[in-house]
């Protein structure tokens, strides 16, 4: 039995191994942008929205009998309900940041295992971030440094590096934050002894 990543995310590639995991990363094959309009356009939480599209992720790669898939997602949902994508561009990341200053927005985090083609396992963690209000200068200089890293990143920001000073204040889970709800995955593995407890 594989544990297989369908994700492209170095983020959530770095806490499997350094949680010690086996694993190999494949390639989701699923069209991200136009699953994740289709369900927001169906009225679906930003919650499910992220636990779908994992789901989505995890059913569109190829594994042999046996294999669990892990599909993960997040979802930015601004403090007006609003739900923010990656950035297409330098200037998209600069007003996505503008528009969270000062605010607090929720990161649905979710995870999603698939065996034989069927969901065997899913779990979705909300955290609450706080944004210190932002200067135009301060958020010319951050993309000046960190735009070729977080441009794949909803939201715009890592928290694991400077994006840290974005923040006055972080509720929720380090790992979620950070693309992946490692704990309660990790529990699940366990619950399975596909890892030792």
């Amino acid at each position: 039995m594989t544990l297989l990543l369908a994700s492209r995310s170095a983020a959530r590639r770095s806490m499997l191994e350094a949680a010690g995991l086996a694993f190999d990363t494949v390639e989701s094959a699923l069209d991200e942008a136009a699953a994740k309009a289709g369900l927001a356009e169906a009225g679906f939480s930003p919650a499910v929205v992220a636990e779908e599209l994992a789901q989505l992720k995890a059913l569109s790669v190829r594994a042999a009998p046996g294999d669990l898939v892990l599909g993960a997602d997040q979802i930015l949902e601004q403090a007006d309900g609003r739900l923010l994508s990656k950035p297409e561009s330098r200037d998209d990341a600069f007003a996505q940041l503008r528009s969270l200053s000062g605010t607090t927005h929720k990161l649905h985090s979710a995870a999603v295992i698939v065996e034989n083609g069927v969901v065997a396992w899913s779990h979705v963690e909300t955290s609450a971030l706080t944004m210190r209000r932002l200067s135009d200068a301060f958020l010319e200089s951050y993309l000046d440094r960190e735009f070729d890293a977080i441009r794949w990143s909803v939201g715009g920001y890592r928290i694991e590096g400077p994006g840290v000073q974005l923040f006055d204040r972080v509720e929720g889970s380090h790992f979620a934050i950070l693309g992946l709800p490692l704990l309660p995955l990790l529990a699940y593995l366990r619950a399975r002894a596909l890892l030792p407890s």
